[in-house]
């Protein structure tokens, strides 16, 4: 007798898939800007005038909007609650990537994670951010903003 399959029972297998980035990381942010609040867009214009610090915004996936602050002290992001950049989500290791200050600006380095982390559709092991650029960790696709060149 063959056993009856229950929709509950079933398993499927997560696509994660990539989003069309726009041409130029400048445009990306600018189309961002255009669909929030002018309360929301005047934090993220004075951020992306400082050289000091930087923003990750979540702008596709759980906890669109949410953003981040990042200080010249970095960020560790990832599953773990202790994450700065907490993305809770199966598809975000526990210890994903990482931020980090450097004298060329910020730069995002992949922390051996399972699903690799993706900058404007392209997986990176480590990358220097410019303002704009468009990071995919998981199923999260956040938004980097930042006055450093």
């Amino acid at each position: 007798m063959k056993a009856e399959q229950r929709p509950s029972e079933l398993t499927t297998t997560l696509h994660l898939g990539l989003r069309t980035a726009s041409d130029s990381p400048a445009g990306a942010l600018d189309e961002f800007l255009a669909t929030v609040a002018a309360s929301d867009r005047s934090i993220i214009e004075e951020i992306a005038q400082s050289e000091e610090k930087a923003m990750l915004i979540i702008n596709r996936g759980s906890n669109l909007g949410s953003r981040f602050l990042i200080t010249t002290q970095g960020a560790s992001i990832g599953r773990s609650s202790s994450s700065d950049v907490f993305l809770d989500d199966v598809t975000v290791s526990r210890s994903h990537a990482k931020i980090e200050s450097t004298s060329s600006g910020f730069t995002l380095k992949d922390s051996g994670s399972l699903n690799g982390t993706y900058v404007n559709n392209s997986s990176v092991a480590e990358h220097v951010l410019h303002s704009g650029d468009q990071i995919q960790i998981g199923k999260f696709h956040l938004l980097f903003v930042s006055g450093r060149k």
